[in-house]
Parts: C-alpha cells; structure tokens; sequence
C-alpha cells in the first residue's frame, strides 16, 4: 500500500508539473491593462502630434502663398522696367499658361478641394481692375492671396507701396484690418 501510495504521489506530482509547465507554455500574449495602457500613452501622443502637425502645414501652405507672391511681385517690377507701367502684366507666362490669367491657385496646377490659396492681381487705384484691364492705370498693384476652406490660416497681402500683411479675418486689396500681422 505504501508503494501504491508512493507511486501514485509521484504520478500526481508529474501531472501537475506537466500542467503547470503546459498552462505557463499555453498562455501568451498581454494582458488587458497591458493593451489599455499602450492606447492611452498612444492616444496622449495622438492628441499632442495631431494639432502640432496641422499647424505645421498651415504654415507651410501660407508661406508657399507667400513665395508665389513675391514671384509675381518681381516679375511685375520687371514688367514696369520695360514698359514703364504695370499694366498689361498677366502671370501666364510665368506658370506656363496661354491663356489669360485672372487668379493663381497654390499649391500651383491644384483645383477643387486640393487649393489652399488664391491669388488675385489687381491695379492698386482702382482694385475692381486687373491689370490687363486696358482702362486700368497701372501705377501700383496689389496682390491678394486668399485662404481656402481653412479660417484658421490667413489671407496674404502685398502692395507696390510695400503693404506686406496678413489676417484670418477678410481683407480687402488696401488693407488687412484690425489685429492684422505685418509679414
């Protein structure tokens, strides 16, 4: 009996070795509040990159609007120096177009949804005339970049009298505004 005894120890002892080493073996992966807390940090990383990110690209955008403004600003000085007056100018060569442009879309060649800005060109005496206007006097300009489907970032503005500024509220061919910031 003792034998039967010690024999049938032994053989629980190995059965629950065998199902310790199996249950240790068989159970893998993480735990519930292992996963919570790689969403949470993942989430609270989310939550700070997203906004940093969005500025980001605002900013981007606006100083792309920016660079294009200041490509036809040069070529409108190189305009008045052969021809003594600005207008007649039309940025359509510029862009490669043969057509009459009446407005610039950044990112340059975007349309619907994808354009972030609109430049416009206007005579600074009397801004309902562009410059190809044949009635237009063409002693100044004034170039207008208008933000697109985003409030948040600013509409652009730039004169021949050297009127360099910006708000996010509206603004009109002679100036920004209130709380406008000069660029």
């Amino acid at each position: 009996m003792k034998n039967m005894l010690k024999q049938n120890n032994k053989h629980m002892i190995m059965a629950y070795r065998n199902i310790s080493h199996d249950h240790r073996n068989k159970i893998k992966g993480f735990t519930l509040i292992e996963v919570m807390v790689v969403v949470i940090i993942i989430a609270i990383i989310a939550a700070i990159a997203f906004p940093s990110y969005l500025e980001y690209t605002r900013k981007a955008v606006a100083a792309q609007a920016e660079q294009e403004m200041q490509k036809i600003a040069e070529q409108l000085e190189r305009h008045k120096s052969r021809n003594f007056t600005y207008r007649g100018f039309d940025p359509n060569y510029i862009y490669g177009q043969s057509d009459a442009l009446t407005e610039v879309n950044v990112p340059i060649k975007s349309t619907g949804d994808k354009v972030k800005y609109k430049i416009t060109i206007r005579d600074l005496d009397d801004t309902n005339r562009l410059l190809t206007d044949g009635n237009a006097r063409g002693r100044g300009w004034a170039i207008q970049a208008t933000v697109q489907n985003d409030p948040k970032n600013y509409n652009l503005l730039m004169t021949s009298e050297g009127l360099r500024c910006k708000n996010t509220s509206t603004i009109s061919y002679t100036g920004c505004g209130s709380n406008s910031i000069a660029w």
